[in-house]
């Protein structure tokens, strides 16, 4: 069965002939179509679509309310489930704009978080979307696609490794069973106690001991998504790992989103990863794509 995603964008992302989702869908247009790709559109990123004549008589193509209408509201259940086959989706592509004010309706965080909660990707920058279609392409035995070499040439990036507490264990395990792949990025970052066990797991299997595998930076708690942040803007950080836990209210969620705003600020140049089910997902394709 053909894979689904929602698709939305705010305005920035589709007001001008270079805007993001146009770009997006230049890069990636072949690949969509490859995949059989099945897009449900919010009504405002469909038009602009149509009206750019692109995708141009793709099947695939399904125009969903205007996010005014419940569009948005559509997609959030659509993660979940509702009846039907053709009305399950398996994650959004949401192109944000963090200064625009719909970008933190609810339903925009709803959408996400229960991307989260089910294991399905949640991809808010054109660097995520287009890093997603060439890890389905390998997934579905297709060519790598050249294009998307600059996603993986790790030795001249920095990959930022982060988990809420519920899920240091499982960014743990990720990190463990990956470590060869993860070991390739020219630097790693993370945050405080994360940060520390993973250099453990690492010099536990033979990583030197005079060099930490992962620059530590601040507890979240005490700004080291901020940190982080600094270093995406900056365009330091090409990839962010970040494990959330979405069932928990945190006392510094306003330096999550800090963090989150700022990959979406850079949209281009940085992906982002939220599920552990969609990371390894990722790592295995990385394998088969060299």
């Amino acid at each position: 069965m053909p894979i689904r995603l929602g698709l939305a964008a705010n305005r920035i992302h589709h007001q001008t002939e270079d805007a993001a989702l146009f770009g997006w869908l230049r890069a990636c247009e072949s690949g969509i179509r490859e995949l059989q790709l099945g897009l449900h559109a919010v009504g405002r990123t469909f038009d602009a679509i149509q009206a750019a004549g692109m995708l141009a008589s793709y099947r695939g193509l399904r125009r969903y309310p205007y996010g005014r209408e419940g569009g948005l509201m559509k997609l959030v259940a659509e993660v979940v489930g509702v009846e039907g086959d053709e009305r399950t989706i398996d994650g959004a592509i949401y192109l944000t704009d963090p200064v625009d004010p719909s970008s933190i309706f609810p339903e925009a965080v709803a959408l996400k978080r229960q991307c989260v909660i089910h294991g399905k990707p949640f991809l808010s920058t054109v660097a995520s979307a287009r890093d997603w279609i060439e890890m389905e392409r390998i997934h579905a035995g297709l060519p790598r696609d050249a294009g998307a070499q600059r996603f993986h040439d790790y030795a001249q990036q920095t990959l930022a490794l982060i988990a809420h507490d519920a899920l240091k264990p499982t960014m743990l395990d990720f990190a463990a069973r990956n470590f060869e792949l993860l070991s390739r990025f020219g630097r790693r970052v993370g945050t405080g106690t994360t940060g520390q066990r993973l250099n453990e797991m690492a010099w536990s299997r033979g990583w030197p001991e005079d060099r930490p595998w992962v620059d530590r930076y601040n507890s979240g708690p005490l700004g080291g998504d901020a940190q982080i942040a600094d270093l995406v803007l900056d365009r330091r950080c090409q990839r962010v790992i970040f494990f959330e836990d979405p069932h928990v209210a945190r006392q510094h969620e306003a330096d999550i989103q800090l963090l989150e705003r700022a990959v979406t600020t850079v949209t281009h140049d940085t992906v982002c990863t939220t599920s552990p089910a969609v990371a390894q997902r990722w790592c295995d394709a990385a394998l088969m794509r060299r």
